[in-house]
């Protein structure tokens, strides 16, 4: 593989380390909010190589002025569905740390060894 190819396609590559570093984080600490922080740099992740995709090299706004054309344009559809899964991020991470909330009212930790030790 040449290195043109990955200096090209850094993005991809940096999404892949995001994505990685979440999950890292989500599978190695015992704090469910780092956890939920590591699930969030995982959707960042898929946001950073979904929108990349639609990248278009010297392409322009999907908008037709009149007769002015431009080669070719950038695709929007990625970006729409981006803002969708912001919004359903955001809502997992709402609800993720309202139980996080409830988890330590009633186990007084947030350390899930500590709270599988008081389970049995």
């Amino acid at each position: 593989m040449e290195l043109s190819a990955i200096v090209n396609n850094y993005h991809y590559l940096f999404a892949l380390t995001l994505f990685l570093i979440g999950s890292y984080t989500m599978l190695t600490h015992p704090n469910l909010i780092k956890k939920i922080i590591g699930l969030n740099i995982m959707e960042t992740s898929v946001f950073l190589l979904f929108v990349s995709t639609g990248y278009v090299e010297g392409g322009g706004a999907p908008i037709i002025h009149g007769e002015a054309a431009v080669g070719a344009y950038v695709n929007p559809v990625p970006h729409a569905l981006i803002l969708t899964g912001i919004v359903i991020a955001i809502s997992i991470t709402a609800l993720a740390l309202s139980l996080i909330i409830k988890i330590y009212e009633y186990y007084g930790t947030l350390d899930t060894d500590e709270i599988s030790r008081l389970r049995r």
